[in-house]
């Protein structure tokens, strides 16, 4: 699933919050609850090579490291378990297995990182052992591990089937930037502070009209593994065919998204631009 790929080389600024603070405790990968029940993640990174605006992406160099290997590297340091590349080229597979990691090699036509994640999850976990799937992007080389611990507590907190992030808009030119998807979220006055709410809609509009924040929307998603299995089902929804975003498909379906607030969005690599910017940056 993605957000449309939307611009995301934008920092929000402000000092980072706690988002929540369930009644869980975490012990190495895993999150325990009050009777001693686990609840395991895995953590799976859909890549190809093939991009429009920069095809082979996946093997970029930056700072001596393909970018994938850099984007497996940053999902490690999280620490809540164990990260898999899907991965739709063998050179993919290639490189991460050089790099000491695991990848798994899916059909190159699945038709999206969604569909790619779950042929992976299939793959390699056949009897159910994770619970929980996080779905990363593939050209994040500056991922914040942080963002993939708060999917994951988000998921853990109850209620949602799909949990993803978003920063507020502080650059009055996202508002009407097509690229950068909008969250519309509904915050539960009862909760403080309101780091988390429910998602109404995403879309590339300028949204919801009136004076307040706005969302931008990062394409990190947590998934409850039923909640991925019923989603990869669903055909295309209108809406989703309309503004061209993935997430879509899942609201219109009924299925509950809840949306964690962070400080800052990390750098996506779409264009030679941002890539210049990714090997500046990690020199």
């Amino acid at each position: 699933m993605n957000s449309g790929n939307e611009s995301q080389g934008v920092r929000a600024e402000g000092r980072r919050q706690e988002v929540f603070r369930p009644r869980k405790r975490r012990i190495k990968g895993l999150f325990v609850d009050l009777w001693g029940n686990s609840m395991r993640s895995i953590v799976i990174i859909p890549a190809r090579m093939a991009s429009t605006r920069l095809p082979g992406k996946p093997l970029a160099d930056i700072a001596g490291a393909p970018m994938i290997v850099h984007v497996w590297r940053r999902a490690s340091e999280a620490e809540i378990g164990p990260v898999v590349v899907a991965a739709a080229e063998p050179e993919i597979v290639d490189a991460i297995e050089a790099a000491g990691g695991q990848a798994v090699l899916t059909p190159p036509d699945l038709p999206s990182g969604s569909d790619r994640v779950f042929f992976a999850l299939q793959s390699i976990d056949p009897n159910h052992n994770y619970d929980r799937v996080l779905n990363v992007q593939g050209d994040l080389p500056m991922l914040n591990p942080d963002n993939l611990r708060e999917l994951e507590t988000g998921l853990a907190r109850g209620g949602a089937e799909i949990v993803t992030l978003a920063a507020e808009i502080t650059n009055p030119a996202e508002a009407t930037d097509p690229n950068v998807v909008k969250a519309v979220i509904a915050f539960d006055p009862e909760e403080a502070p309101h780091r988390i709410g429910r998602a109404l809609y995403f879309t590339r509009a300028h949204a919801p009209a009136g004076e307040g924040p706005l969302y931008h929307h990062i394409g990190l998603y947590g998934f409850q593994r039923s909640a991925l299995t019923r989603f990869v089902k669903l055909p295309p929804s209108p809406l989703e065919k309309r503004e061209k975003l993935e997430q879509l498909r899942a609201l219109e379906a009924g299925m509950r998204i809840d949306v964690a607030l962070v400080d800052s969005i990390p750098l996506g690599v779409d264009t030679p631009a941002d890539l210049a910017v990714a090997r500046r940056l990690l020199k």
